[in-house]
């Protein structure tokens, strides 16, 4: 990986850490061949760090690696029963984090308060 990507995994972890609380599974696919794929997998980096898997054991975090050219996807499943999906093809791992981010927050009353201070 080079330096850029390693800054904007850092960049994307500095701005908050990653809660699971709200999330029931986290359902990732990409083809490793395709170069439009590198925003993607730096969120499954991410949401599947020991840290952040650590916020609830209960998530299940879902890789499905595809020799297809098919675009990247990211299937997020909240407790409540809503659903997340971002195509990776066009957004960077920071647009998909703060997307994440701000519905899990939206979601759980701690995370709001401890986003506030």
């Amino acid at each position: 990986m080079s330096s850029k990507g390693c800054w904007s995994i850092n960049m994307a972890a500095s701005k908050g850490r990653v809660i699971l609380k709200a999330v029931k599974e986290i359902a990732v696919q990409f083809c490793p061949f395709e170069s439009n794929t590198r925003s993607t997998r730096e969120f499954l980096v991410l949401v599947g760090s020991e840290k952040a898997r650590g916020t609830n054991l209960n998530c299940e975090v879902k890789t499905q690696v595809k020799h297809d050219s098919s675009e990247p996807v990211i299937n997020i499943a909240f407790s409540d029963g809503e659903r997340l999906v971002m195509k990776g093809a066009q957004l960077t791992s920071r647009e998909m984090l703060s997307a994440f981010q701000s519905r899990c927050i939206a979601k759980d009353p701690q995370a709001k308060m401890a986003a506030k201070k």
